[in-house]
């Protein structure tokens, strides 16, 4: 059962689109505000988010900018910004749909269905990859964040997670040590580049060999695993 994010400040309107949805066979995830949404996405990756632009806290639009730098989760707006330029924005930015209020709930249900339907056939197939270092085989489950080394999963947390995925996606590129902290971490200027050369020590203890993460000094980080063609 799929699982959509509705962001509506209007509560009649929230209530009679939840309501059709839910009679759909879709599971719905209700928000008034732009507040929570974000952290949302990260934890539960619905299938869709259908967004008011115009919300009491901020902007529907620099919402849906954030969301991209991460995520491809369909997107359709709802707004009274009926011009033609509010509506290229829209597109520009990574929406998917655009839906001028007032509208009818059936013809969004229907928009709905499309979006879903054309999102599935476009899906990657279910993802591992496997490298190797030394004698040593590392295989990331990228749709289940499972990560074994030689057979036996490692326990990682989220961070170090997204690190080794971003090592690996670039295996044999130097990092620098300000673009991992901008790719793998909710970067602020209050962080320094101590709090990435920490979760990579950590990551090295959880991997065994250290080798696998090369320090290239002054610069950053290399990944060293080879693609496993076996």
């Amino acid at each position: 059962m799929e699982l959509i994010f509705l962001v509506e400040d209007n509560s009649n309107l929230r209530e009679a689109i939840s309501s059709y949805l839910l009679l759909e066979g879709y599971r719905v995830k209700e928000f008034s505000v732009l507040e929570g949404v974000i952290e949302s996405v990260k934890n539960l990756e619905p299938s869709l988010i259908i967004l008011d632009v115009m919300l009491p806290d901020g902007d529907g639009f620099l919402l849906t900018k954030k969301i991209r730098e991460y995520y491809e989760t369909p997107i359709i707006f709802l707004t009274a910004r009926d011009s033609e330029s509010s509506r290229i924005t829209g597109f520009e930015i990574g929406g998917d749909d655009y839906l001028v209020k007032p509208f009818s709930t059936r013809e969004l249900v229907l928009r709905v269905k499309a979006l879903l339907k054309r999102s599935s056939k476009t899906k990657p197939k279910h993802q591992v990859n496997s490298w190797k270092y030394n004698n040593n085989t590392l295989v990331l489950d990228i749709d289940s964040h499972t990560a074994l080394l030689n057979s036996k999963e490692l326990f990682l947390t989220a961070t170090e997670w997204k690190i080794l995925e971003y090592f690996t996606s670039s295996a044999g590129i130097l990092l620098q040590r300000q673009k991992l902290l901008t790719a793998c971490l909710d970067y602020s200027i209050d962080m320094s580049e101590r709090t990435i050369i920490t979760h990579i020590k950590n990551l090295r203890a959880k991997l065994d060999d250290p080798g696998w993460i090369e320090t290239v000094r002054g610069f950053g980080y290399r990944f060293k695993g080879v693609v496993n063609e076996d």
